[in-house]
């Protein structure tokens, strides 16, 4: 996907749009307006732990919170429906949208609606687009060689509760998505480590191993990771075993990846615990000078290269 934009899309483009953050920053007086846009178009859209609609609100919010924008100050929502979509289903993915916008302090404050034939859209397609403001800019790119890295949770729950959904899996463990608006978990943090905070990235598509990827090689930096520090639920781990799957390549969407100072890791690490969304946080690598753009993993026997994704394992995610 990183390719397909830099071919078709970023030529011309500014410096900053030429990054591909979460958001775009534009200054206002003293302070930087985040903008940021998503379209969703997960199947099933409801799912253990979600749907489409707290998808849409939680991605768009948590893109900001990237940004160090924790505060929205509204978003737009475009919904684009197939003929004979049920009207009570459609209703209660609003209810959803309005429940998650609570929950993150936010509103839709504009929005617009398209009706398409039957089959022309797998039944729904969400774009939501942010706006917050920010008197410090947080890039993806900012790592530093003796940085922690730290992950605010467990990681592939999304993606597993997601195909375990749409291929009707059975396992033992119900899997469930972790999706969640995360801007009060990292107001905490940037509240707690400030500038200590060098980089943030939610994991999406691609999963850690895919963000992770696109922060060293814009920083510049090597990460190694300890595979024994990495957080992962049983249930979630025993189902991507069965399939043959790296957790590390599997999508969340209620985790962040934070880089701080060495200084402010266990402090962080601290606030984080003590808030519902970051009980399973854990320090799981730190940054390095040599082999610029690697992720490395030890695995307590020795070191192995991580490789970034070639696609996506699961499409129609998020």
């Amino acid at each position: 996907m990183r390719k397909l934009i830099e071919r078709v899309f970023l030529g011309g483009v500014t410096r900053d749009a030429a990054d591909m953050d979460d958001g775009a920053a534009i200054p206002v007086g003293d302070k930087w307006l985040i903008v940021t846009t998503d379209s969703h178009v997960i199947q099933p859209i409801v799912f253990p732990g979600g749907d489409i609609g707290r998808l849409s609100v939680a991605g768009t919010v948590n893109d900001l919170a990237m940004m160090g924008a924790t505060d929205p100050l509204g978003l737009t929502c475009g919904i684009v429906l197939e003929e004979g979509f049920a009207i009570d289903e459609l209703e209660r993915l609003q209810a959803s949208i309005r429940t998650t916008c609570e929950e993150a302090g936010t509103t839709i404050v504009a929005g617009d609606t398209k009706v398409m034939h039957r089959g022309e859209v797998d039944g729904l397609v969400i774009n939501t687009s942010g706006v917050a403001l920010t008197r410090r800019v947080v890039r993806d790119r900012g790592l530093q060689p003796g940085d922690a890295v730290i992950v605010t949770g467990t990681v592939g729950d999304h993606g597993m509760a997601v195909m375990a959904a749409r291929h009707q899996f059975q396992f033992e463990e119900a899997l469930r998505s972790d999706v969640a608006p995360l801007n009060g978990l990292i107001r905490a943090a940037l509240n707690a480590a400030g500038t200590g905070i060098t980089a943030m990235k939610d994991p999406t598509r691609g999963g850690v191993a895919s963000a992770l990827h696109e922060m060293a090689e814009k920083a510049g930096v090597s990460i190694l990771l300890r595979e024994d520090a990495i957080p992962i639920r049983p249930p979630v781990r025993a189902a991507a075993e069965l399939l043959g799957i790296d957790p590390l390549f599997i999508a969340n969407e209620g985790k962040a990846l934070i880089g701080v100072r060495p200084e402010y890791a266990n402090v962080l690490l601290r606030v984080l615990h003590a808030h519902p969304l970051g009980r399973d946080a854990a320090i799981i690598g730190s940054c390095l000078a040599e082999m610029p753009g690697t992720i490395m993993l030890d695995t307590g026997f020795g070191r192995r290269l991580v490789s970034e994704p070639d696609g996506e394992l699961l499409p129609r995610i998020c």
